[in-house]
């Protein structure tokens, strides 16, 4: 269900996106399909139209925050992101507060947490989700999504280190979850992206920052090897693949 391998610091991680920053909003299609499919999910799931206090943590560009807004009106909006540059991609009417989710001090009385791609880099995640579930009120929404433990499973067969500490499949959600916290929806699907050669691949991981746990540096040598294994253990006459594993969540406080 987890990955064993050692949370990785917040400033790397952040360091990881500050870095990506400019590139991610162009870049990140895959994050992007992913938080408009949670919004859909989350007005499939029967959530007003209207909600009064909301927070989206890990907002990053504002993929999310685009496909809220669109799907539902706020009298308050709480943005929030581990990278403080991030709250120029914020709108006059939010309000940005930079920091770990995991120590954040919440607004009370929230009627909607949500947060796309971002659980993932949660070292505990029920641990955050009992956090977050104590600032909704009953009657209060949670939409989330993190990845599955097929996430990138390419990379990790060759020993990278770009993996996020909490992959976990949608079967282990129901364990994670609060008790006060009842599931609406639950789905899990695996897309693959091709690239044409390794120095794409890892390029696209670059200008995501989803390489936030890694701390290669790479030589021509390196690139070459991981090339020839790549190609040797995965490659197919399409090129490269690596796999997303999105899996969304969709609760309510009872």
């Amino acid at each position: 269900m987890k990955d064993l391998t050692p949370a990785p610091p917040h400033d790397r991680v952040q360091q990881s996106f500050r870095r990506g920053l400019a590139s991610y909003h162009s870049s990140a299609t895959h994050q992007a399909d992913i938080a408009a499919r949670l919004a859909l999910q989350l007005v499939q799931a029967g959530a007003p139209k209207s909600f009064a206090n909301a927070l989206e943590f890990g907002c990053g560009t504002g993929h999310l925050t685009q496909h809220l807004r669109r799907n539902f009106t706020f009298q308050s909006l709480t943005l929030n992101d581990l990278v403080p540059e991030c709250a120029a991609f914020a709108g006059a009417k939010d309000h940005f507060v930079p920091g770990p989710i995991e120590t954040l001090q919440l607004p009370m009385a929230l009627d909607l947490v949500c947060s796309a791609s971002t659980v993932q880099w949660l070292d505990d995640i029920p641990a955050t989700l009992s956090h977050l579930s104590q600032a909704l009120v009953p009657g209060g929404w949670l939409a989330l999504s993190g990845f599955g433990t097929s996430q990138f499973h390419e990379l990790r067969a060759l020993g990278s280190e770009a993996a996020a500490p909490s992959y976990v499949d949608a079967e282990h959600w129901r364990a994670m979850l609060p008790s006060d916290l009842k599931i609406k929806h639950l789905s899990q699907a695996r897309r693959v992206a091709w690239f044409p050669n390794a120095l794409a691949l890892l390029k696209h991981l670059r200008e995501t920052g989803v390489n936030g746990a890694a701390s290669k540096a790479w030589t021509q040598t390196a690139l070459k090897g991981f090339e020839t294994q790549y190609r040797q253990r995965f490659g197919t006459p399409r090129g490269l693949p690596l796999t997303y594993d999105p899996v969304w969540i969709v609760a309510q406080k009872t």
